[in-house]
């Protein structure tokens, strides 16, 4: 059997009369960019989100550059994050400037630990950025204290979570804006690249919308800006689809808690954890092996048995060779967490659309790899992971 890791294909024949209908009013309204489609999609996330205001804009890590932007954050100051993410997180703070500090996640969740983040704050700090990973919402409340005590401001990247919530809070609530992207491949995802921005801040909004349309609120007027739009097209596309998005993170759902039991015993694997009292959407479903080598062994393993198994994200992003050490970016002491967890992740296939005995079919190899390797199950990393705490989440 073949297990592919994204489902676009099948999402789209599913729902493809309306998506098609919404590209044909698009064509035929002759309005493709910053038109009428797209106003409707930013009134539609803005109400899906419960904020007061949504603006489209060219793709997720513009949206987090834009929000740093339209907050002043730029030379000279510090945002905190975490390394053990995409690359473009830290990309937009370098982008706008500022210096990405990077601090440990907490073992459990694999997101931002607060307890990292109040340790890691100085004179120059100017603004936090957690990420939701793989489709749970950080610990947005212990954030937001935080934030509070040292008047930060919070910009929630959550290009992997929508329609996730906290225990108590939605993203959106706690914090100034909170960026999303829309590349095929998210559970909101057109076909190609775009992103949004959610936030209650009327000033932040007026602010963005007129840096991502080359700092013009007024036709011929301009100021300081650039040019990021999320198309009409675009925009046609994800409107169809937002009114399905909790229905296909049910899916989710449930075929993550499908893999949970199924490879429940596997000794050679860690298994993703959801909070109490929280809604993980699973954007990925992510395991971790117990050692570095045995990680690139097992998507080996299930790539020749059919099953696109894939990593997210291998390398810690202060790993990567091209990132602007010095005034660019700074590690705020050891992470070791978000290292273990770049270096074991692997992505076992996720999407709505997935089959049962596609499911089924890839647990099944899974637990006949980690048959094979038994022996190794208890081995240096995996006993250093499991021995670390965490406050935040008790781990």
């Amino acid at each position: 059997m073949k297990v592919e890791f994204y489902g676009h294909v099948r999402q789209y024949h599913n729902i493809q009369k309306e998506i098609d209908a919404n590209i044909k009013q698009v064509l035929e309204s002759g309005a493709y960019v910053m038109g009428p489609m797209l106003k409707q999609l930013e009134t539609e996330l803005a109400q899906y989100h419960g904020t007061k205001h949504a603006i489209g804009v060219g793709n997720g890590t513009d949206a987090i550059w834009l929000a740093l932007m339209a907050l002043g954050v730029g030379p000279g100051d510090e945002v905190i994050t975490h390394p053990n993410t995409f690359f473009a997180t830290a990309e937009a703070i370098w982008i706008a400037g500022a210096t990405a500090v990077f601090v440990d996640c907490c073992p459990k969740t694999k997101c931002i630990c607060p307890e990292k983040i109040a340790a890691a704050i100085t004179p120059k700090t100017k603004a936090i950025i957690p990420v939701h990973l793989y489709g749970q919402c950080a610990d947005m409340k212990a954030i937001r204290k935080i934030a509070d005590q040292h008047k930060l401001f919070v910009i929630e990247d959550n290009a992997q979570a929508i329609g996730a919530h906290g225990n108590g809070f939605r993203i959106g609530e706690l914090s100034d804006a909170a960026t999303t992207s829309f590349i095929i491949q998210k559970n909101l995802g057109t076909f190609g690249d775009s992103g949004a921005l959610v936030t209650n801040n009327a000033e932040l909004d007026r602010k963005i919308r007129k840096l991502r349309n080359h700092g013009s609120d007024k036709r011929n007027v301009h100021s300081y800006g650039f040019n990021s739009r999320l198309d009409d097209l675009h925009a046609g596309v994800l409107s169809a689809k937002l009114k399905r998005i909790d229905a296909w993170n049910d899916n989710r759902r449930k075929w993550a808690a499908r893999y949970t039991e199924g490879l429940k015993g596997c000794g050679n694997l860690d298994l993703p954890v959801e909070l109490p009292g929280y809604r993980h959407v699973y954007h990925l479903y992510v395991v971790e092996t117990k050692r570095p080598e045995q990680r690139d062994a097992l998507v080996k393993f299930l790539n020749d048995q059919g099953v696109d198994a894939k990593t997210h994200y291998s390398i810690a992003i202060h790993q990567q060779q091209g990132y602007p050490w010095g005034k660019g970016a700074r590690l705020a002491g050891p992470v070791p967490n978000a290292e273990a967890n770049a270096a074991c992740c692997v992505s076992l296939p996720m999407f709505p659309e997935l089959l049962a005995e596609e499911v089924d079919y890839v647990i099944a190899k899974v637990r006949e790899w980690d048959l094979a390797n038994a022996a190794t199950a208890t081995k240096e990393l995996g006993a250093a992971r499991s021995a670390a705490t965490c406050p935040c989440c008790k781990c």
